[in-house]
């Protein structure tokens, strides 16, 4: 079974996230796949990022986060921010179809696309600090620029689940729809795009970049200390916690019963 699929329909590209067993969260080799299949559809005229099943995407494999490889993790982390760079520097617009869970990684996924539609079933959220990580590559500092910082931080802190409807109201993404209508709705906000100059549409699009831009530096000294992180004690209980559905026990807390 392929990790990407890749569908040209017309002028539109649909890019499916296909690991639906682990709500296609990706690991270092899919994100690369991934990176490859924007950069190969640049000669679209919109690109389309979704999900196989009932998540768009659950961010980083956290399989990798309760018994870490150093060497694997420092490549997942920062192959992720070239997977969100890929999706801002590409030269057509990039349409976030959310058609289930977004959730960590997957929530900054739609944060780095140009538009997001979703699925009345899909909800939004960070999951970083529960488990053992934080959301360095947009889910706490470029969020900001779509939420405003107090809701950026509440969302990044707290690790809440927003109902699509709610990620609507808040500024998160453009449109909600029936789940049988997504694919539909995504084809018509497309269609759109195609009638306009894809030139001016591509200027328009990296010029927007200037706040991803000024954010890219707290994204690598974020990751620098997420790589300083690796085998700590809060990664390693905070992800087996989570594969084994209980609540973690982080240090500086007192142990509390489940």
């Amino acid at each position: 079974m392929a990790d990407i699929k890749v569908e040209r329909k017309g002028e539109v590209e649909w890019i499916t996230l296909n690991r639906p067993e682990r709500m296609n969260a990706y690991d270092a080799a899919m994100a690369q796949e991934l990176i490859a299949a924007v950069e190969n559809a640049s000669d679209a005229g919109v690109i389309v990022l979704t999900g196989t099943g009932r998540a768009f995407c659950a961010g980083g494999y956290l399989a990798n986060l309760s018994d870490p490889d150093p060497q694997e993790l420092r490549s997942m982390f920062y192959g992720s921010l070239k997977v969100y760079e890929s999706l801002r520097t590409s030269p057509r617009p990039v349409i976030a179809a959310v058609n289930g869970a977004a959730a960590g990684g997957g929530n900054e996924l739609v944060i780095a696309c140009d538009l997001a539609i979703a699925s009345e079933n899909a909800t939004f959220g960070q999951t970083g600090v529960k488990v053992g990580s934080a959301p360095v590559l947009g889910g706490n500092n470029f969020l900001s620029m779509s939420v405003g910082e107090k809701r950026a931080k509440e969302i990044a802190f707290l690790c809440r689940r927003y109902p699509a409807e709610q990620a609507l109201a808040l500024g998160l993404i453009n449109a909600v729809v029936p789940p049988d209508e997504l694919e539909a709705e995504v084809t018509r906000w497309a269609e759109e795009l195609l009638r306009m100059s894809p030139r001016y549409l591509e200027i328009a699009k990296v010029n927007s970049n200037v706040w991803w831009n000024q954010c890219r530096d707290n994204y690598l000294s974020g990751l620098g200390m997420l790589v300083q992180a690796i085998g700590s004690y809060d990664m390693i209980e905070g992800a087996s916690a989570f594969m084994e559905k209980r609540r973690p026990r982080f240090e500086g807390r007192a142990p509390r019963e489940d």
